[in-house]
């Protein structure tokens, strides 16, 4: 089997997917605009070569890249950068050299705009948020007549919370089309609510072989835009409610042979035409891993190994590991170097360092989203993780 992994290198622990790949006796292939010689070494010992573009922007030079791996190695089985700002690209490769084992371009949009992705939702009788698709001011003022302040402004395709604001009166939203960037936005009713993620590896039947769920207490959206520390946790079971609407996402979308990460508001506020407190609402389907280091999070946290659940499900379309039965919380926690804490870095790991699992700096790129440095917990109850967030938060 031939697997092309494009951008292997980032997020740095993407190596562990090549080295499980690898393992299996894949060839993996890798095409990426770093320096060869930057690359980790866990990444240059999986990988049977690397290409190097000067761009991964440039599909020209991509499409030279994957047009001489199949000439030197022969059909190419599989095409994957596990990276949603790539999707539309690496689709565009696999429908160009027909690799049938992922996203197509003809499947593209249900997956990469925002309002596309309310069909399908509908579909799966996942309720979500009502949306208007921005075009005039006169047009969102009769949207905001039916669903009031405030509101979400997004990109309609966009990555995470890139160029996202909350509106909470008609001053801001004088201001939004002042300001607002020549792409295409939505607007979506602001809905009260915690956000989970229901995470999945999927197999070419759109078969779930593993679940977990994420909570983030701030949204991405507060982090970057107030700055503020990063706490969020892995839980030992995916909510029952949940785990029901993410699988009936899974199926209106047509997910197969994926990795997921998929976001839903679990409300703490009743909302008429959403449910009430403590139901799930579709926000937001990304058809990659959890970004981060989640993944790693979910192996501590599930005493796994997703790294190989995803390799035996390219490999084997099936899951050959065994679940553990020990399944915890994993605790993540980024602070800024920007803030003063009562307890320092050296504190933290001598008070909690018998139950890290991870610790160290956080790469620029992601430090917006994650903090500048990372703490990662085992924990054994709801009462050991108020405790510890509180700590580490002083």
């Amino acid at each position: 089997m031939n697997f092309i992994f494009i951008s292997p290198n980032f997020p740095q622990t993407y190596w562990n997917f090549c080295e499980r790949l690898r393992r299996r006796g894949v060839t993996v292939l890798g095409i990426g605009d770093a320096p060869y010689e930057g690359l980790s070494p866990e990444l240059k010992a999986n990988l049977n070569e690397y290409y190097r573009v000067d761009s991964l922007a440039d599909y020209g030079q991509l499409f030279r890249a994957v047009a001489f791996y199949s000439y030197k190695y022969g059909k190419i089985d599989w095409l994957e950068s596990n990276n949603e700002f790539w999707l539309e690209q690496d689709a565009r490769l696999r429908t160009d050299f027909n690799i049938t084992t992922g996203v197509q371009m003809k499947d593209i949009a249900k997956f990469k705009s925002k309002a596309a992705q309310k069909i399908y939702y509908a579909k799966g009788h996942v309720p979500t948020a009502r949306q208007h698709k921005v075009s005039t001011p006169e047009a969102a003022k009769a949207f905001l007549e039916e669903v009031g302040y405030p509101v979400i402004v997004k990109p309609e395709i966009g990555v995470g919370a890139e160029a996202t604001y909350k509106v909470s009166n008609a001053r801001e939203l004088d201001a939004f089309f002042a300001t607002k960037p020549a792409v295409p936005y939505v607007m979506e009713e602001f809905v009260t609510g915690d956000i989970y993620s229901y995470d999945a590896i999927v197999d070419s039947h759109g078969k779930p072989l593993f679940e977990s769920s994420a909570l983030f207490p701030p949204s991405v959206m507060d982090i970057v835009l107030g700055n503020l520390d990063m706490p969020y946790w892995v839980l030992p079971e995916v909510p029952a409610q949940l785990k029901e609407r993410g699988r009936a996402t899974l199926k209106a979308f047509g997910v197969k042979s994926r990795f997921v990460h998929f976001e839903f508001f679990r409300l703490t506020k009743a909302r008429k035409g959403l449910g009430e407190v403590g139901d799930f609402v579709g926000l937001e389907t990304n058809m990659r891993p959890a970004g981060g280091y989640t993944p790693d999070m979910m192996n501590f946290a599930h005493s796994t190994d997703v790294y190989t659940i995803w390799a035996d499900m390219v490999v084997s379309d099936k899951r050959l590991l065994a679940e553990s039965g020990d399944d915890h919380w994993c605790v993540y926690y980024g602070r800024r170097d920007a803030h003063a804490y009562a307890h320092d870095d050296n504190a933290v790991m001598a008070c909690y360092g018998a139950r890290m699992a991870m610790t160290g700096r956080i790469p620029a790129a992601i430090a917006p989203d994650l903090g500048d440095r990372m703490f990662m917990a085992h924990i054994r109850s709801e009462e050991e993780l108020q405790e510890y967030l509180r700590y580490l938060s002083e």
